[in-house]
């Protein structure tokens, strides 16, 4: 892993809504090939900084580097983001995977795939057919390939947002708590694609509360809270040897939860 090159790299990020400061300076740099997941309290922004790397939310201050390329930066002495047009390719190339499918409703599922592949990619249709084929493949839900959203199970429905994603050949994914509206039957389905994506080598950024997930999945783990990344390690250190007090406060509430 060491010899990998980061994918994307934050440095000293900020965003506030009015007074309420959510992101105060968050450094982080996710590597090629890395499964990176962000743990921490609710409602502490780990969503939102997710919501900033892919300019869904603009952040306000700090730098962003995408496949080397500064998606916002302090230049001199004002802030600047790139222009739409580049942001919306670099959103094309970190697509993410929110907790509630965001699947349209009125088209099958194999046109969900390939919705993207046509609108943004501007492929020919019989390419998109192929390229969402074979993504549906990678879930196991080809066979649902003609079935709408409404004749899915949430597991299903999650895992061709995943293929969604896939199918547009990214070099990272974004996950935003992939599993928390799923019943729990379905969850463990749904974490297994996400682990067999990361043996294949694709990069992961996942938000998520799922502990046992984060310790099977996670090459790297990042715990934040209060604004910044509070501590970051491979999932050994952090639930078993954490080097902060409110890690290891929130690992022992996380296991006292479970047991």
């Amino acid at each position: 892993m060491t010899t990998a090159a980061p994918v994307l790299t934050l440095q000293q990020v900020y965003k506030s809504y009015g007074s309420h400061a959510v992101l105060r300076g968050v450094d982080l740099t996710v590597l090629q090939g890395e499964a990176l997941f962000i743990i921490g309290p609710s409602g502490g922004g780990k969503s939102t900084l997710l919501r900033c790397i892919n300019f869904l939310e603009r952040p306000e201050a700090g730098s962003i580097t995408f496949l080397n390329q500064k998606l916002c930066q302090h230049y001199r002495s004002h802030f600047e983001i790139a222009p739409e047009k580049q942001l919306r390719q670099a959103r094309a190339r970190m697509p993410m995977v929110f907790q509630q499918f965001n699947l349209f409703s009125h088209q099958t599922t194999l046109e969900n795939v390939m919705e993207a592949l046509l609108t943004v990619k501007k492929l020919h249709k019989d390419q998109a057919v192929i390229l969402a084929r074979h993504a549906l493949d990678r879930v196991q839900m080809l066979q649902k390939q003609n079935n709408y959203p409404h004749q899915l199970s949430g597991g299903q429905k999650q895992r061709v947002a995943i293929a969604r994603a896939l199918a547009m050949e990214p070099p990272v994914i974004l996950f935003d708590e992939p599993t928390s509206a799923l019943d729990p039957e379905l969850v463990s389905g749904v974490q297994s694609i996400i682990r067999d994506l990361s043996a294949q080598g694709l990069t992961l950024l996942t938000v998520t509360h799922d502990q046992a997930f984060v310790q099977s999945t996670a090459h790297k783990v990042c715990f934040y809270a209060d604004g910044h990344i509070v501590e970051s390690g491979p999932p050994e250190q952090i639930y078993n040897t954490p080097r902060t007090e409110r890690v290891r406060q929130f690992v022992h509430s996380v296991s006292a939860r479970h047991h």
